[in-house]
């Protein structure tokens, strides 16, 4: 089973700044990610900005979410 997300925030490069309930923490740069399908509508700030932790992973308000075990795997763990 893969750490959960337990905080996030935004940064200004349409990354995230993610800490997981075990103690580490990483970047997950969403920029590549953008040009797709359900995520293009993230582009706007506003949109981006308006995440939050749902259960193990996290969510936009649009409903977009992303599976916990590809956040930890794509995260640059610091």
């Amino acid at each position: 089973m893969h750490p959960s997300v337990i905080s996030l925030r935004p940064l200004e490069n349409y990354s995230l700044a993610i800490t997981f309930d075990n103690g580490g923490s990483g970047v997950l740069d969403m920029d590549e990610y953008l040009d797709f399908g359900v995520f293009q509508h993230l582009k706007d700030r506003k949109a981006f900005e308006n995440v939050k932790v749902s259960f193990v992973t996290f969510e936009w308000e649009s409903g977009v979410d992303l599976d916990s075990e590809f956040v930890y795997r794509n995260c640059t763990i610091q």
